[in-house]
């Protein structure tokens, strides 16, 4: 039996009942895809039954406003995936008059989806044979080929994507690209697989050489950046708070936030005064008190945000200030969403 039978067969037995498994709607296994992409399926699912109940079809999508979408994808991070989305919808519903490309290489052109977006869309939906290449996928064919090539190298992802086409079942590309990414995520999982009930076992190159935990390779390329983050929560007199939007290409694009100042270190209660008066726009307050005395440490993959929440009281009505009622329907980070929950007027 072939490796790729070997992978069907497993999938035949093994296989989750998933939502997005039962259409070939290219709609909703775009949306599965991009949702599930750095994202547990634990996490994901209940996201993708909550955009298909306000997003029916790719033209609800379309003419949905931003903020709708943004809010939405809450707690779900890497919001310019969400971003993407929305924006791949109107191409779809523009140029494509509400109807997916059915080729790999048209579907690549759609903002946010790359090569693996692509391939999965291709395959599942229209049954091109064309192999995935996700995480899952890499870890399965580097412990079982013993390949040592840095997935995230350009040799190994050329490399990687040669062997996954190779060893592809091309006559039944649907099932078995959702097998192998199923056979990785489950079976051949990143920390404690299952190597004594596997069947590919008898002939996996990492198993018999001892480096099942050593592949695959990873070039470790992230450093990760400290920055300090000083959110000014005013309230004044009538339960009112100020939001502003952020702007630029940076973190959280479009998401809501309490005013900002950024620190080059933590500062205590007399230094984010002094800072305060520098700066134009801010509302006159009569108190300033700290939150948290700790910061909060919210880590994001390339930035560790070290975080304080300060408490400016006004008397003065603040102009184009949100009510606490209202707060909820911003689209806003984690990290403030979980304040706002917290937090006691």
């Amino acid at each position: 039996m072939s490796f790729s039978q070997k992978i069907l067969k497993w999938y035949s037995e093994h296989k989750r009942e998933l939502p997005w498994r039962s259409t070939n709607d290219p709609y909703k296994i775009w949306l599965s895809e991009i949702m599930l992409q750095q994202t547990r399926v634990a996490q994901g699912t209940p996201y993708y039954h909550k955009f298909l109940k306000a997003f029916a079809t790719v033209y609800d999508l379309a003419n949905a406003e931003e903020e709708q979408v943004l809010k939405l994808w809450q707690g779900l991070g890497y919001y310019s995936r969400a971003r993407n989305l929305h924006a791949t919808a109107k191409i779809v519903v523009e140029e494509y008059k509400g109807k997916f490309p059915t080729t790999y290489r048209e579907l690549k052109s759609l903002k946010g989806v790359g090569d693996y977006t692509a391939s999965a869309i291709a395959s599942i939906c229209f049954n091109e044979p064309e192999p995935v290449v996700d995480g899952n996928v890499y870890r399965v064919l580097a412990r079982y080929f013993g390949v040592d090539l840095p997935i995230n190298s350009t040799k190994g992802i050329k490399y990687f994507k040669e062997l996954a086409r190779e060893v592809m079942d091309a006559n039944n590309i649907r099932d078995y690209n959702q097998g192998i990414m199923e056979f990785g995520a489950i079976q051949c999982a990143p920390k404690k697989p299952y190597c004594l009930l596997c069947p590919l076992n008898n002939s996996c190159v990492a198993l018999q050489e001892n480096k099942v935990s050593a592949l695959p390779v990873k070039l470790n390329k992230t450093k990760v950046k400290n920055r300090f983050f000083n959110y000014l929560v005013f309230q004044d007199d009538t339960g009112k708070t100020m939001l502003e939007q952020r702007k630029g290409r940076g973190i959280w694009q479009n998401l809501y936030q309490f005013p900002l100042l950024e620190s080059e270190r933590i500062l205590d209660k007399s230094e984010i005064k002094a800072l305060i008066k520098h700066q134009k726009g801010i509302p006159k307050h009569n108190s300033t008190l700290l939150y948290n005395e700790q910061p909060i440490v919210h880590k994001l993959s390339h930035q560790h945000l070290y975080t304080k929440f300060w408490i400016l009281n006004t008397e003065d009505a603040l102009k184009d200030g949100v009510s606490w009622e209202n707060i909820s329907s911003f689209p806003v980070p984690v990290l403030i969403a979980d304040f706002i929950k917290t937090y006691k007027i």
